[in-house]
């Protein structure tokens, strides 16, 4: 209607609208899908070539035409066609929408059905395959821990799946192979134990065995008849068993691995009514990996010993005391009768006369020492303690020996290692320990060797030690040699009392006295003090 008021028209413009409105005019003909599309679409072509010709006329006949009704109807006319054929496409367009969303969710749902279809499909084979393969798996699992628990006696299903039947046949083999092996172990253990229970039940001593508690495992028979026990104390601890708090005490260091110092007293019980002594020894038992297992105590009556030696030691006591008045007189009378009588002193009657004198002072010496023995034996002898200086002991001890090594051709040195502290001791009695010592390293060296007094301390104790490079000792005599009455050779002299006595002394101190020798190559004893 504009296009037809307008006094100049602007061809140009007019052509492009004309352009495109026929390319869509054309679009939607070619779209077009039923009948009464076409037939609008074909009216608004012949509708839109009216217009084109009344463009070209003049602008008078244009503005008569506006002014005509029936013109105006065609205008609104031609409009609702368009504005008909436009809805209709905009309905048509949501249509196909529609069906197109429908198509998508039935393709979607189909798509959906098949693919669980597929996993159904697929899980019922794919689950057969794997119980297969999971049911002997699991046997094989079960059969595992029954082994691991020690129950050889597995029965493997069989599978039809080669692979998994050779791999059960293979675990049958083992099994079978493991229970023999349990068997012939079990065996050689069973036979191993009853041997040592046949040894241990043989011994003379009693034995007690005790677990990494304290506890006590096993009593062989001559330890229930020793202790007078029943099965009612195994399971027991020491203190609780023998009412012996010291006892339970030194098992206690035994199994942390301690050394225990000294042993106690005898273990006295009452047995039927009758007292028993028991001495005892402890010791560990180790691991080959070095770890304690468990402890052993070995009990061995020493009722009849102890009575022999109370015994031996008071008549040796008493008859020591008898001897000695005699021999003491014999001597002073010998004195007198030397002074009277006067020999050449290369005379035989001069010879007769020391060796007698010799013989007396000999005799008189042994039982001196038997007094002093069975003194300290019986506890008669008590100790005058006091702080001393050790360093002036031993030189003093070396002074007293120096004449004697000079004239036996041994060099005799004393060595004081480091500061020593004062030690609580009786100096006379350290001195008596000292000088036997000393005097037997002088029997027992030959001309040439070298003895030497030495001293130092060592954590809380102080060690004494008389070293030579004498004869030595035998290794079977090193343990006996501390016992009254033993004598290493009786070419030396002496009556064995020298080394008991020495042990009874320093025992006192509550020290120790050992050695350490070998045949031939000298000996070493050494006497450890507590600071």
């Amino acid at each position: 209607m504009i296009l037809l008021l307008a006094e100049d028209l602007d061809r140009e413009a007019l052509k492009a609208s004309d352009l495109q409105f026929k390319r869509w005019l054309q679009r939607a003909a070619a779209s077009a899908t039923d009948d009464s599309d076409r037939q609008a679409i074909a009216e608004v072509e012949r509708a839109y070539a009216n217009l084109d010709d009344l463009l070209a006329k003049p602008l008078t006949v244009r503005r008569e035409l506006l002014r005509n009704d029936s013109f105006g109807r065609a205008i609104e006319a031609l409009r609702d066609r368009i504005n008909a054929v436009q809805t209709r496409y905009v309905d048509a367009a949501a249509y196909e929408e529609a069906r197109a969303r429908e198509r998508a969710w039935l393709i979607a749902g189909l798509l959906g059905m098949i693919g669980l279809a597929v996993l159904v499909i697929g899980f019922v084979p794919a689950h057969s395959i794997a119980q297969r393969f999971v049911r002997p798996i699991e046997a094989l699992a079960r059969a595992a821990d029954q082994i691991g628990q020690g129950d050889f006696q597995v029965t493997l299903p069989l599978t039809p799946v080669a692979e998994m039947s050779a791999l059960s046949q293979r675990f049958g083999l083992m099994a079978e192979a493991l229970r023999e092996f349990k068997n012939s172990d079990v065996e050689a253990l069973q036979a191993e134990q009853q041997r040592l229970q046949a040894v241990l039940d043989s011994i003379d001593d009693g034995l007690l065995i005790f677990d990494c508690a304290g506890r006590v495992e096993h009593v062989n028979p001559v330890a229930l008849c020793q202790l007078g026990w029943g099965a009612e104390q195994l399971g027991q601890t020491l203190d609780v068993a023998l009412q012996r708090a010291d006892l339970a005490e030194q098992l206690h260091k035994v199994l942390q691995g301690e050394s225990l110092d000294e042993l106690l007293d005898d273990v006295q019980v009452q047995v039927d009514g009758e007292k028993r002594l028991l001495a005892y020894s402890l010791s560990g038992v180790s691991h080959s990996e070095g770890r304690l297992m468990c402890a052993v105590m070995v009990l061995r009556d020493v009722t009849e010993q102890r009575a022999f030696e109370r015994v031996r030691s008071e008549f040796v006591l008493r008859a020591s005391h008898e001897l000695r008045t005699p021999v003491t007189g014999m001597l002073m009378a010998f004195a007198l009768l030397q002074e009277r009588l006067q020999f050449a002193a290369e005379s035989r009657e001069a010879d007769l006369l020391t060796t007698v004198d010799e013989e007396m002072q000999r005799l008189l010496r042994l039982i001196n020492d038997l007094l002093n023995f069975s003194s300290y034996q019986n506890g008669l002898q008590a100790l005058e303690l006091s702080a001393c200086a050790l360093e002036p002991l031993l030189l003093q001890t070396q002074q007293r020996f120096s004449t004697q090594a000079a004239e036996l051709q041994v060099s005799l040195a004393c060595e004081v290692h480091g500061e020593l502290p004062d030690v609580q001791i009786d100096p006379l009695q350290i001195e008596r320990v000292l000088d036997n010592l000393i005097g037997n390293a002088l029997r027992h060296s030959h001309p040439g060797g070298h003895i030497r007094l030495q001293a130092r301390q060592q954590d809380e104790r102080v060690v004494l030690s008389v070293e030579d490079n004498g004869e030595g000792i035998p290794y079977r005599q090193q343990t006996r040699i501390f016992d009254p009455f033993v004598q290493v050779s009786r070419k030396k002299g002496g009556a064995g009392l020298g080394l008991a006595l020495c042990k009874e002394i320093v025992q006192l101190h509550g020290g120790q006295i050992g050695v350490h020798s070998r045949a031939g190559q000298g000996a070493q004893f050494y006497v450890a003090l507590p600071v």
